[in-house]
């Protein structure tokens, strides 16, 4: 999200938990680790700290997220059910170790009921500059 902010000189703004992710929290191999417990159980995903701020001063929002079991994490959909994207264009871009973005485009686009929304892109972790400025073209 850092690069593509840098390269596309745009805002950036971070959907965070209230309660932030330790590396421990983070452990998808552990089926008790906070992760895993927040996607099999809906009912133990904490608050979002923070609201999109001035969404509706932007035309054209770029949506980055990680591919948690094959799905957009949790913070993403919620705050995307959150908001209104009408008369908005939303491009979804994810990371994964593994997965592609599959159907966490349209999947979004659901929750969201509003907005254009483009195709999305997949990029490693270690995505260089170079292939975000193209992407970005």
């Amino acid at each position: 999200a850092e690069k593509i902010a840098s390269s596309a000189k745009a805002d950036i703004f971070e959907i965070v938990p209230e309660q932030l992710y330790t590396d421990n929290d983070l452990d998808w191999q552990d089926s008790q680790s906070r992760s895993s417990v927040e996607m099999q159980d809906k009912s133990s995903r904490p608050p979002i700290s923070s609201k999109i701020e001035k969404i509706d001063e932007y035309d054209a929002i770029l949506l980055g997220f990680p591919i948690w079991w094959m799905a957009p994490v949790w913070l993403v959909n919620d705050s995307v059910k959150s908001n209104d994207f009408a008369g908005k264009t939303i491009i979804p871009f994810c990371t994964s170790a593994s997965s592609d973005i599959g159907n966490s485009a349209s999947t979004l686009q659901k929750m969201a009921g509003s907005g254009t929304w483009l195709t999305g892109h997949r990029f490693s972790e270690s995505v260089s500059e170079e292939d975000v400025t193209d992407w970005l073209i």
